[in-house]
């Protein structure tokens, strides 16, 4: 190897590097900056989606932004006149290019992040197919968007129609005539049936427990109690179960109508996948054209494995945003803070916690 392409190898030195660029990654970059932090200088932002937008720039087109729920603005900057009839992903999307814009966060995509490694002098390598970082602390905010969840039955290879999951799903109309079963009991699996009902021929809805539809108001202290429930979870170093997951689904309008219409009459699981439909133990067999897993995500941390986080439980036990095998990684967007809001408050979390780590503070102290 000649002087060049030694010194092409060398790793970049930040002090901070921050993976993903989605709502919990710019809340990050925004804090780091208000510390003054200076991009490609102190920190970098990498980001593997094509454009701005984090895993909104691949939601549905018919998830139109006045069907969100609970999007929260990011830090120091509000989303204002945003048309309610245009795709959620338009109009988020536009919202982080002007957010990274006006902040100057100069976020690097696409950059495949392959792998974080211990490096030398108490430093983190971070390999990517644009080069090697070599941090001081790393905020991990890669979120959930690349690892759907797909569970396996008995039967499942068998089956002659289309399987797809939420992560691809293309919007209610190319179910059209066609008997569609949806797996899941979670606000997308609803969202999905009560679209795609006027559309397909026939719609089932298969769940592993009963749906619990939440009464009232999503006030603060319903807030506060989902958070802490998810947050016991991983402060055990058990897999984080998502805030939404036990704050039940809400009863509003359109829930209460698909409800009274039948179209979210719920059915067990299924124990067998045939090859033209499902089946249940006691003989009752359900013919379909479909089925829709629409049956969640889990945490993208593959990358962070060498760094030997994951607990027996099966997850990263947690101290507040910091891992706590290892102080210099802190995750956003992850377990308790898997939410708009959560993620806001997560990244300026995170980035206290480092500058003090930066400037000698043992964790904890």
């Amino acid at each position: 190897m000649n002087d060049i392409e030694v010194r092409a190898a060398a790793p970049t030195e930040v002090d901070v590097v921050v993976i993903g660029a989605g709502q919990a990654g710019l809340a990050a970059a925004y804090h780091l900056r208000r510390r003054g932090f200076e991009p490609e200088r102190d920190f970098v932002v990498l980001d593997h989606a094509p454009r701005p937008g984090g895993a909104w720039q691949f939601r549905w087109p018919s998830l139109t932004y006045g069907k969100v729920h609970g999007m929260h603005a990011l830090p120091g900057m509000e989303l204002t006149g945003a048309d309610p009839e245009r795709p959620s992903s338009e109009v988020v999307g536009e919202y982080f290019d002007a957010y990274e814009q006006r902040f100057d966060l100069r976020v690097r995509r696409p950059v495949d992040v392959h792998r974080v490694v211990e490096g030398e002098g108490g430093r983190l390598l971070v390999e990517t197919d644009a080069g090697t970082w070599s941090t001081r602390a790393l905020i991990n905010a890669t979120g959930t968007w690349d690892r759907p969840f797909w569970p396996r039955y008995p039967g499942q290879e068998t089956f002659r129609g289309r399987q797809l999951h939420t992560a691809v799903y293309p919007g209610p109309e190319a179910f059209r005539g066609q008997r569609v079963i949806v797996v899941g009991g979670g606000a997308s699996g609803t969202q999905h049936l009560m679209e795609i009902a006027p559309y397909a021929a026939e719609t089932w809805w298969v769940t592993r427990r009963p749906p619990v539809f939440a009464e009232g108001p999503f006030d603060e202290d319903r807030g506060r109690a989902a958070v802490a429930m998810v947050e016991e979870r991983v402060r055990q170093g058990l897999p984080p179960l998502s805030v939404v997951s036990v704050t039940g689904l809400p009863l509003n309008d359109a829930v209460r109508r698909a409800r009274a219409d039948g179209v979210l009459d719920r059915l067990p699981m299924f124990d067998r996948i045939t090859p033209d439909g499902v089946t249940w133990a006691d003989g009752r067999h359900v013919e379909a054209d479909v089925i829709l897993w629409a049956t969640g995500f889990r945490a993208a941390v593959e990358h962070l494995a060498p760094l030997r986080l994951r607990e027996p439980g099966g997850g990263i036990r947690m101290d507040g945003t910091r891992a706590a095998a290892d102080p210099r990684v802190h995750l956003v967007g992850y377990g308790p803070s898997a939410s708009t809001v959560g993620a806001n408050r997560a990244g300026r979390a995170a980035v206290r916690d480092i500058v003090r780590l930066l400037d000698g503070v043992p964790a904890g102290v």
